[in-house]
Parts: structure tokens; C-alpha cells; sequence
């Protein structure tokens, strides 16, 4: 299969109807394929997340993420707009859940589109992804060390940031988790309960947690990156996307 692809900065019509800048990286070619609606972590619609939408697109999917702080500073650089989100208090679910919708939409409008959709997000964007995933219908999900799915949210952090594990009822699809050992956000205490609760209900669900390593191992410009970790946890997305987008 080729890995030709193209990117490029898009706008969609979000929650409220309001216009926000979006990056959409797609193969080239008329072959059918699924869509990946990419959640960027809090520090914001940065290079490290478009990159993860350029190496969806060379793997063979349309994938689209939509910059979430665009409303609070349009134009302005990915960690000033993620200071002027925090300081508003985050990022309010209902406005996550639509421009996820908007993103959904996009993707499958193009004309390559096989109608599959899965959501994918690191970090507070994991806590999201899990959040759209129980909000909106998804053939598939992937929660990359979400925080405060479960347990409340030690002071300080945005007041958006609420446990959502009560939406575990909804949860529209497959969901993948992966989670490190070290990790206090989430814990693995924390993760084991998700679990627990996603087994309860008879939601299908696979969860990997990794020794030796913490939140944001997979982010290989922070310094808790974990190369193994995050190589077996990349292994296991494009397996599970594989399985479930790919018609």
C-alpha cells in the first residue's frame, strides 16, 4: 500500500456554528478508507499532534484534528492559547462534544470516506476521547493515558476537567486504553476500575499498562517518553484501528 499523503489546515464549522481552524492529513488515491478524529492533549494544537495525523494519513486513513483553543486565541502560538484555555477553565465538554461531531462530519463527507469513525486522544485528550466516544457514535476509541475519567481532579487544574465515568453506559464502541505503570493520572488503580466498570456493563474494551512507565510516555519531545512503551502501545492503535476501521 502507498503511503502517499497530503495535510493541510482546513476550517470546519464547530459548536455553535462557530468557525475553528482544523488539520486534516489524508492519503492519496480513490481507495476507500476510515476516518480518525485526532483530540490534541493540553498543551495544545501543537507540531507533535499533527504529526500523529500525518502518520495516520501515510498508514491509510483520512485523519482530522480540530484545534479545540482556537476560540480563546486564534493565531496565537499553541502554548499561549493553551494558557488562555487553562486560565478560562478548560475546555467545556459540551463544546469538545461538538466540534468532535464537526470533525465526524468532515470526514465522512470526503468522497473517500468508508463511513468508519474512531477518535483518538493523549493525555486530557484521552479523557475526551472517552467523553465523545460515550456522546457520539464511534466504530472506534482510544484512550491514551486519560485523566480524570475516573477520580476527581487534584486543585488547580481547569474546572471542565469532571469525572466522566458515569457516561460509561453510552460508550458507542470498542474502546483501547493504554496506561503507565507510574502514572498518577491516571493510576492504575484508576484504569483497573474503568475496567472494572466498562466489564460490568458489557462494553468492549482492551486495556495495556506498561512498567516502567508514566504519563505522556509516548510524547517523544517530553522527557517521560519510554521508546518501548510507547513503540508496543503504537503497535497496539494500528492494530485495533486496523480491526475496526478497515472495511
Amino acid at each position: 500500500m502507498s503511503d502517499a499523503m497530503t495535510a493541510e489546515t482546513i476550517r470546519i464549522t464547530g459548536h455553535g456554528g462557530d468557525e475553528i481552524e482544523a488539520y486534516l492529513g489524508h492519503p492519496l488515491g480513490s481507495t476507500p478508507h476510515g476516518g480518525i478524529v485526532v483530540i490534541h492533549h493540553m498543551p495544545g494544537y501543537d507540531s507533535a499532534t499533527k504529526r500523529m495525523v500525518r502518520a495516520f494519513a501515510a498508514a491509510g486513513y483520512a485523519a482530522l484534528c480540530p484545534n479545540l483553543h482556537y476560540r480563546e486565541a486564534p493565531g496565537a502560538s499553541p502554548a499561549d492559547a493553551s494558557a488562555a484555555v487553562r486560565a478560562a477553565g478548560g475546555v467545556p465538554d459540551e463544546r469538545l462534544v461538538g466540534d468532535v461531531a464537526a470533525a465526524v462530519n468532515h470526514l465522512k463527507s470526503l468522497a473517500t470516506s468508508n463511513g468508519k469513525i474512531g477518535v483518538i486522544g493523549h493525555c486530557s485528550g484521552g479523557r475526551q476521547a472517552f467523553l465523545a466516544a460515550c456522546s457520539l457514535t464511534f466504530d472506534a476509541a482510544v484512550d491514551c493515558y486519560g485523566a480524570f475519567v475516573v477520580n476527581e481532579p487534584p486543585p488547580g487544574m481547569p474546572s471542565a476537567m469532571k469525572p466522566v465515568i458515569g457516561l460509561a453506559p453510552q460508550l458507542s464502541c470498542p474502546l483501547l486504553g493504554l496506561f503507565g505503570a507510574e502514572d498518577s493520572h491516571p493510576s492504575p488503580q484508576e484504569s483497573a476500575a474503568l475496567s472494572a466498570e466498562l466489564h460490568r456493563l458489557g462494553k468492549p474494551h482492551e486495556f495495556h499498562t506498561y512498567d516502567g512507565a508514566g504519563h505522556a510516555f509516548m510524547a517523544v519531545d517530553r522527557p517521560n517518553y519510554r521508546p518501548e512503551a510507547a513503540v508496543e502501545g503504537w503497535k497496539c492503535i494500528f492494530d485495533f484501528f486496523n480491526r475496526h476501521l478497515v472495511t
